[in-house]
């Protein structure tokens, strides 16, 4: 396995099975041009196996902290340990960037998540509420 943050538009539409929906290539030209938003992709054998997201958030009180938006493994390469990889790449890139901590939500059900989330030495919140609003 090999990962590598991705930077080209290219990367990105070639791995569009990765993500809940295909992406749109106003929205990644965006995210990649912003330095402070990263994507890290898993690869096996060549192939795009994987990714997760981060975008560096900033606070006055605060400093800079990492929130991991989104991690994803194609569901072929499931239990391979994939996730686990890219969510410790992304706690690496945080520290290098001098982030003080990274945090994240996800569903209560998902378990995959929350195991992944465990098993890379976060701290699970069961009491957290996760708020959102769609526009």
């Amino acid at each position: 396995m090999d990962i590598r943050e991705v930077t080209s538009l290219s990367d990105v539409l070639a791995a569009g099975h990765l993500f809940d929906d295909p992406p749109r290539e106003d929205a990644t030209a965006a995210f990649l041009a912003d330095p402070r938003h990263h994507l890290l992709f898993a690869y096996v054998d060549g192939e795009p196996a994987g990714f997760v997201s981060g975008v560096e958030t900033i606070h006055p009180d605060k400093g800079v902290e990492m929130f991991l938006y989104e991690l994803g493994v194609h569901d072929v390469f499931h239990g391979r340990g994939i996730g686990t990889a890219l969510v410790y790449a992304l706690l690496d890139l945080a520290r290098e960037l001098g982030c003080y901590g990274v945090w994240t939500g996800t569903e209560s059900d998902n378990t995959g998540a929350l195991k992944t989330y465990a098993r890379t030495g976060a701290d699970l919140d069961p009491d957290t509420v996760f708020a959102a609003w769609d526009f």
